[in-house]
């Protein structure tokens, strides 16, 4: 009898321990289930967030505590490009406001493209309002861009190469597309200075020819002619209309040592400052070329100074022509020839 009790006892015992463990493993699965649930919800909340945000500002501004909350955490199904920048004039970062207007349009143009999605937002962070966050990411310098892809963490590849590629909102969306597989075209707004300038230099030519209806000898000018058609080709020449069209900054200021570069180092890309300089390199080199003809514009001297003209001509080739061989060698890197100057 005692055996039987103990056996039943015993028995008793492994199904109320069965009963607690089935018990414990439902609990266990629903809590599972519910934080996973949670968890899907935080992500939508974020998501719906930044999309909002986003219709009012496609570039969203954060302070390190919408950092933490939006960018750090984790899971995201959505990849970030994070601008640190320092707009604040105490600060004396003259480039910030350059990329900063570069990085506007590229995020204008992703917001209002046809391929929008919540899979990409644009983010910016102010010195001012977010330190702990260039702390967190060891960024001593701005503006500076990152992005952050949906999982992991930003590679060395994912900081954007300033230095090389410039910051044309072109060659950002370029580097963007190469990181995130979203292509992005550029849209930037109509420069009205340019058709006010036309409108103005065709009613000035109007009026010049208006006043001077009895003598139009002028137009008969070859001279006159052909140095227009030179301002024409020189300034084709040397990119005005890739300034016209992509709105390129003067010159670019590095942030750590203060230098200036006016000569832009990628093929991809160029500085206003740069085509005025190539402008006025071209015209002396045609300048040179002129002096070196056999029937130079200086035709009332003697042969000596004929001789003179000629010699000062050559070098006047030989010079800029090596000046402007060794700029291109400085966009093309690999070039291997070079003349005088490298």
């Amino acid at each position: 009898m005692f055996i039987m009790a103990a056996t039943v006892r015993h028995r008793g015992l492994a199904t109320i321990a069965k009963l607690w463990l089935f018990t414990f493993l439902i609990f266990l699965f629903t809590n599972v289930s519910i934080n996973a649930k949670k968890k899907e919800q935080t992500l939508g909340e974020r998501v719906k967030q930044l999309t909002d945000w986003s219709y009012k500002r496609p570039v969203i501004n954060m302070n390190g505590e919408k950092y933490r909350q939006f960018i750090k955490a984790s899971p995201r199904n959505y990849s970030v490009i994070l601008m640190l920048t320092a707009m604040d004039s105490r600060r004396k970062c003259s480039v910030c406001k350059q990329v900063n207007e570069e990085f506007q349009i590229l995020a204008n143009s992703w917001r209002f493209s046809g391929s929008y999605s919540n899979k990409l937002f644009f983010v910016s962070v102010d010195y001012d309002s977010g330190q702990d966050v260039f702390s967190a990411l060891k960024a001593t310098s701005a503006p500076s861009i990152i992005h952050f892809p949906m999982k992991g963490k930003p590679k060395k590849a994912d900081t954007f190469d300033m230095q090389r590629l410039g910051f044309q909102a072109e060659q950002i969306a370029k580097w963007v597309a190469e990181r995130t597989d979203v292509t992005i075209r550029i849209f930037r707004p109509p420069n009205h200075a340019g058709i006010l300038l036309l409108g103005l230099a065709l009613t000035t030519i109007a009026g010049l020819l208006y006043f001077r209806r009895n003598n139009l000898e002028f137009l008969y000018n070859k001279n006159m002619w052909g140095m227009l058609a030179l301002l024409v080709v020189f300034s084709m020449m040397s990119g005005q209309m890739w300034n016209h069209i992509r709105g390129p900054p003067f010159a670019h200021r590095n942030p750590q040592s203060g230098q200036v570069n006016y000569i832009h180092g990628s093929s991809q890309g160029q500085f206003q400052a740069e085509t005025y300089i190539i402008f006025v390199l071209y015209a002396f080199l045609t300048v040179g070329m002129v002096l070196l003809s056999k029937d130079n514009f200086i035709t009332e001297t003697n042969g000596g100074q004929k001789r003179v003209m000629t010699i000062i001509g050559l070098f006047m080739i030989v010079f800029f022509f090596s000046l402007i061989l060794s700029i291109f060698r400085s966009k093309y890197r690999g070039y291997p020839y070079s003349f005088l100057l490298r």
